[in-house]
């Protein structure tokens, strides 16, 4: 029998535990849980380096901080020293770090522009927390088959989320193109929370000149302010300039 290894990551206690029980019930489910981000990226990383990976991760979609108390029968690992980590952050990290993992997004409430962002940082599925064990094992089953799950009634909202996400991105893309090689170096730059005399110093230019190159591309990107520039080359797929070496770029795109 083919055993499935799944982690559930929920800062509540209860609930984390009795899914973990519920689901350790099935023949061919091996589970543990995590009480926080930090928690279950601990686990990701003993279970590789022990070479006994989890399949699926299902994560709390309102993740929060680490949890108190006493240790309870279904083992829950808590996160502190490392920070809180949120549902959907953890979802982006755990699939850059192991793309072979699937990630289930567990739910209060259906909310389609979160299901959106959820699929956007490599959600396999979102699922209510009410839902049936029986559903959330067909779930489990068929994201290790390349499935995509979605409640029916989210559909509809999570293509239009996706579809202006799109939208936003390939205008946010035209507008960087606009941009001189040079403005694009400074805006890297400044996506890398670098101000005017440090960007000087890095592009070997005057402060005037670097002063007149932000002004440029605050006025190609039409808008006001860097933070405002900032988010805008954050939806193009400008990354910051690399501040131990020279900027770079990837896949032939802004990095």
């Amino acid at each position: 029998m083919v055993r499935i290894r799944v982690l559930v990551v929920d800062d509540h206690r209860i609930f984390a535990e009795s899914l973990a029980a519920a689901l350790a019930a099935e023949p061919d489910v091996d589970v543990s849980a995590a009480g926080s981000g930090p928690a279950a990226l601990r686990c990701l990383e003993r279970a590789a380096g022990e070479g006994r990976r989890f399949d699926v991760l299902l994560v709390d979609a309102d993740l929060g901080g680490s949890l108190p108390g006493a240790r309870p029968a279904v083992p829950v690992q808590d996160g502190d020293e490392e920070g809180l980590v949120d549902g959907i952050s953890l979802v982006a990290g755990v699939r850059s770090a192991q793309p072979a993992v699937r990630l289930v997004v567990l739910a209060e409430k259906d909310d389609p522009r979160r299901a959106a962002l959820a699929l956007q940082a490599g959600a396999s599925g979102w699922v209510a927390k009410d839902c049936s064990l029986s559903r959330l094992l067909t779930v489990i089953r068929g994201v290790l088959r390349e499935e995509t799950h979605l409640p029916p009634a989210l559909l509809t909202g999570v293509l239009r989320e996706l579809t202006a996400a799109r939208k936003h991105r390939t205008e946010s893309e035209r507008l960087v193109q606009s941009l001189t090689p040079r403005e694009r170096e400074v805006l890297r730059c400044m996506v890398a929370g670098l101000g005017r005399k440090a960007v000087a110093e890095r592009l070997f230019l005057s402060p005037h000149t670097v002063r007149t190159h932000m002004q440029n591309v605050l006025g190609k990107l039409g808008v006001h302010s860097t933070l405002a520039a900032v988010a805008l080359a954050r939806r193009a797929g400008v990354g910051p300039a690399d501040l131990a070496g020279d900027v770079v770029e990837r896949g032939g795109q802004l990095a």
